[in-house]
C-alpha cells in the first residue's frame, strides 16, 4: 500500500477518500481537514481565544493538538465527573498532555465544588447518567468560557458522532434538535459560540492521529454509557459504511446543505423567552436553571459507587428481559 501523495509506504487507508497516506501526509491531511471545517463554517477568527473541552480521549486531545498546530490560542478544560477509575484516568491523560506541552488546563471537580458526582446524580434522579453528565458539562463549560473571557468553545465531536446523533434525531423527528445540529452554534446572551472542528474527521482518523503524534489517550469508553442509544446508532452506521464508504459524510453534510435550514426556525422559537437564573444567572426558560435544580436536589447526597450503580442497572435490565420473556410465552 503506497501513499497517494508521495508513493512512499502508507500507514493508513481512507476508503471514503479513495486514498492512502504515509505518516507525514496523513498528519497534513488531518490539519487540512480541520482548517477546512473552521474556514467553511467561520468557526474561529484569527486572534480569538479558544476553550477546548477535554476528556482525555482521542478526539478532544487530537482537537487540542490540531488547534495548536494551526496556530490558535487554545486552552483546555476538564471536569472531574466522579466516575471511578475512568474519571481519574481521564484527568490524568488530560493533565499529562498539558504538562508535556506546557499548556494551561483548567479543572472543575463536581464532588469538591458542587457536592455531587454523576453516579450519585443518576441514582438520586433515577435518570440515565448521560442526562446529568451532559447537563453538568454544558453548564460548567459555558460558565468557564464566559468568566474566562474566551471567544469560543471547541468540542471534539467528530463525523461519527454527528452522523449518529443526526440518525437518532431523524428517526425520532426531534425537529428542535435538528435545527441546532450545526458545526457552529453562534454566541448569544449568556452562551459562548460553540464549534466542532473535527466534523470532517472520523474516530479512526483521530485515533490514528494520536498514535502518530505520540499522544497517550484513554481507550476505554465511559462505563456509564453502556446501553446508550447513540452507540447503537454508531454501530448501525458503521455497518453501512463498511459496504458503502462515504455514507456518513454524505448523510451529515448533505443534511447541512439541503435540510438543516428548514429546522432552524423551530430551534430559534424554543430559545425565546430565556431569562437569567435566579441562582446563577445563566439563561433559562424557568426561574431556576436545570443545573441549579440538579445541584439543589443531589448535593450532599451519600455518594453512590460506580460499581453499585452499574449493578443496579444490570438487575433492572434483567428484570425487564424476564418480563418480556413471560409476556412472549403467555
Amino acid at each position: 500500500m503506497k501513499c497517494t501523495v508521495c508513493r512512499g509506504p502508507a500507514v493508513i487507508d481512507l476508503r471514503r477518500h479513495n486514498a492512502n497516506f504515509c505518516a507525514e501526509h496523513f498528519l497534513t491531511f488531518c490539519r487540512e481537514q480541520v482548517a477546512k471545517a473552521i474556514r467553511r463554517h467561520d468557526m474561529i477568527a484569527p486572534g480569538e481565544r479558544v476553550l477546548v473541552a477535554v476528556s482525555g480521549g482521542k478526539d478532544s486531545l487530537a482537537l487540542w493538538d490540531l488547534l495548536l498546530e494551526l496556530g490558535y490560542d487554545a486552552e483546555g478544560m476538564t471536569i472531574g465527573l466522579g466516575i471511578g477509575d475512568y474519571s481519574d484516568a481521564s484527568s490524568a491523560a488530560s493533565q499529562a498532555f498539558a504538562d508535556s506541552r506546557g499548556l494551561a488546563l483548567r479543572h472543575v471537580d463536581l464532588r469538591d465544588e458542587f457536592g455531587y458526582d454523576i453516579p450519585t446524580a443518576a441514582a438520586v434522579t433515577r435518570r440515565v447518567p448521560c442526562s446529568s453528565c451532559g447537563l453538568s458539562k454544558r453548564h460548567l463549560i459555558d460558565a468557564a468560557a464566559l468568566d474566562g473571557g474566551f471567544d469560543v468553545v471547541a468540542t471534539g465531536h467528530n463525523l461519527d458522532d454527528e452522523a449518529a446523533v443526526l440518525l437518532g434525531n431523524v428517526l425520532h423527528w426531534q425537529t428542535e434538535y435538528l435545527g441546532r445540529q450545526m458545526p457552529v452554534l453562534p454566541e448569544r446572551d449568556g452562551f459562548p459560540r460553540k464549534v466542532k472542528p473535527l466534523v470532517r474527521l472520523g474516530e479512526r482518523e483521530t485515533a490514528a492521529y494520536c498514535v502518530l503524534r505520540g499522544i497517550d489517550y484513554i481507550v476505554d469508553e465511559c462505563p456509564m454509557a453502556a446501553g446508550n442509544r447513540h452507540l447503537r446508532y454508531k454501530e448501525a452506521l458503521n455497518s453501512i459504511e463498511a459496504v458503502s464508504p462515504g455514507t456518513k459524510h454524505a448523510f451529515y453534510f448533505e443534511f447541512l446543505d439541503k435540510a438543516a435550514d428548514r429546522f432552524q426556525p423551530e430551534a430559534a422559537v424554543a430559545q425565546d423567552g430565556l431569562r437569567p437564573c435566579a441562582s446563577c444567572g445563566a439563561p433559562t426558560p424557568t426561574e431556576v436553571c436545570a443545573f441549579c435544580r440538579l445541584v439543589d436536589r443531589v448535593s450532599g447526597a451519600e455518594p453512590v459507587p460506580v460499581e453499585l450503580l452499574r449493578a443496579g442497572r444490570g438487575r433492572g435490565r434483567n428484570r425487564a428481559r424476564s418480563r418480556g420473556a413471560r409476556q412472549a410465552t403467555s
